[in-house]
């Protein structure tokens, strides 16, 4: 059996101040056919799982490129178009094809292209033909397509957020895809359009015992698959909103009913899934007067996950006002600022002005005397199995407040994301980390207490106040009933 599989994945926030081209991708990862590292990124967890099957000798495996850009605004027309046809041009040069594999995120929207994955889809079934099983796996912070669904035989999404299972969602895809090829199944697709967005954490309820509810669906095997996309507020997307996903085998009006049952069971979680969000000064004040520590802070706004910078110094600020000791804040980009820490050295003590340089409405810039504590070169952090690169990296000390900085955007997953740069996290009272709940998962075990604070700036967090421009369906909370109105 011969197998291609390939990943082109980032996630687009339409509103933000950034811009997205090829060097973001290289800059993240990228891998030409062949190169993908034996551990899987978020969204290329096929390629291991098919490698596994490949030494095995149940398939023939063809590798195309893999790659992956940190969240961030539009990507310009000619990467897309550059990554597009490179993985097509692989595509073709593969047949004849029994199955094709793609590990994608489902949030990406270009100058001119506001469904790429669908498009992308769309050009790999008129090249491989209707023959040939083609499966896709989807971050749920996505935007599902009529387009995606038509062209797809096999779709899975990482059930958790944070997304701990993204491997075992490629691992899904694999086998599902490959069982389809065999003729052992006949997936069958259902969608239920939700129509809410929110925020939709599976850390606490109702949203875990609903994500164990489908596990339990599909261990007991009623169904092949059932997932949840949550949808991505930042983008401007006709498909935004959350939408349940179940794949039968061979029993279309069976999925149909479950996925209506499911999806409005979802609905009834709107407004009350989320967790409880708190001022920059509730949540540190709270923090200040526990007596569980370390208290971890999620900056949940100012998150390079959600495609904004992550250069907000608004927390830092009201630290500095506070006077609270024993806090670490990570990270801070300010890849101008790291290249001045690594020309003083470490151990330098010198003025600088750090942060708060991409957006009005992330503060100002800090200028403060810095001792440098420590400089590493291609810093990494972690993220399950995967390692994410954070670039050149420094961190300072102000007092006893110390601070990362990086050069390569990405939100905070892991606690070695500062012990990687020598901060003693077992000394620190508060531990301020800039994302909205992928931290989570790493960082509760060693967490007293975890707080959301959450700030207004580049990231739209209200949709009720969001001008998306190409939404045209009736969605909670724009509309109270969705399902009963549609937007004039």
């Amino acid at each position: 059996m011969r197998v291609f599989c390939a990943s082109i994945a980032t996630e687009t926030n339409t509103f933000s101040p950034l811009r997205t081209d090829f060097s973001d991708f290289e800059q993240s990862f990228y891998a030409p056919p062949g190169q993908h590292p034996a551990t899987p990124t978020l969204c290329s967890a096929v390629f291991p799982a098919l490698r596994k099957r490949a030494a095995e000798g149940s398939i023939e495996l063809i590798e195309g490129t893999a790659t992956w850009a940190e969240p961030g605004g539009l990507v310009n027309a000619p990467t897309w178009l550059r990554l597009r046809n490179e993985v097509l041009d692989q595509l073709k040069a593969a047949l004849p094809l029994d199955a094709a594999i793609f590990g994608l995120h489902g949030a990406m929207i270009t100058d001119g292209c506001v469904d790429c994955e669908g498009d992308l889809l769309e050009a790999v079934r008129q090249i491989v033909g209707p023959d040939c099983r083609v499966g896709a796996s989807f971050d749920p912070h996505s935007h599902l397509s009529e387009k995606r669904v038509r062209n797809a035989d096999v779709i899975t999404v990482f059930k958790e957020f944070p997304h701990t299972d993204f491997v075992e969602a490629g691992e899904a895809c694999v086998d599902l895809t490959l069982k389809s090829a065999r003729g052992e199944i006949t997936p069958a697709t259902s969608v239920f359009d939700v129509r809410m967005i929110d925020v939709l954490p599976t850390s606490i309820q109702p949203m875990r015992g609903f994500i164990d509810k489908l596990k339990q669906l599909e261990q007991s095997g009623t169904i092949l698959s059932a997932s949840v996309i949550h949808g991505f507020m930042a983008g401007d997307s006709p498909d935004l909103g959350a939408r349940i996903i179940v794949v039968t085998n061979n029993e279309k009006a069976k999925g149909d009913r479950l996925a209506r049952d499911l999806g409005m069971e979802l609905f009834s979680f709107r407004g009350r899934a989320a967790p409880e969000f708190l001022t920059p000064n509730e949540a540190l004040g709270r923090a200040d007067a526990s007596s569980r520590f370390p208290v971890v802070i999620a900056d949940v706004w100012d998150n390079p996950g959600g495609g904004v910078a992550g250069d907000s110094t608004i927390m830092l600020q009201h630290v500095m006002e506070m006077g609270l000791q024993g806090v670490a804040v990570g990270t801070i980009w300010d890849p101008m600022a790291v290249r001045l820490c690594f020309a003083a050295g470490e151990g330098a003590e010198f003025d600088l002005r750090f942060g708060g340089k991409t957006s009005a409405h992330a503060g100002q810039p800090i200028d403060a005397t810095v001792k440098v504590i420590r400089l590493v070169e291609n810093a990494v952090q972690s993220f399950g199995t995967s390692v994410v690169p954070l670039g050149n990296s420094a961190a300072i000390r102000i007092g006893d407040l110390d601070i990362v900085l990086n050069t390569n955007r990405s939100q905070a997953f892991s606690p070695d994301l500062f012990t990687n740069l020598g901060v003693d996290i077992s000394r620190k009272r508060i531990l301020i980390v800039k994302s909205t709940n992928h931290f989570h998962g790493a960082f509760a075990p060693i967490a007293g207490e975890i707080l959301y604070a959450a700030i207004d700036g580049p990231y739209p967090n209200d949709p009720r106040r969001t001008a998306y421009t190409r939404l045209k369906r009736a969605l909670w909370p724009m509309v109270e009933d969705p399902h009963q109105e549609e937007l004039a």
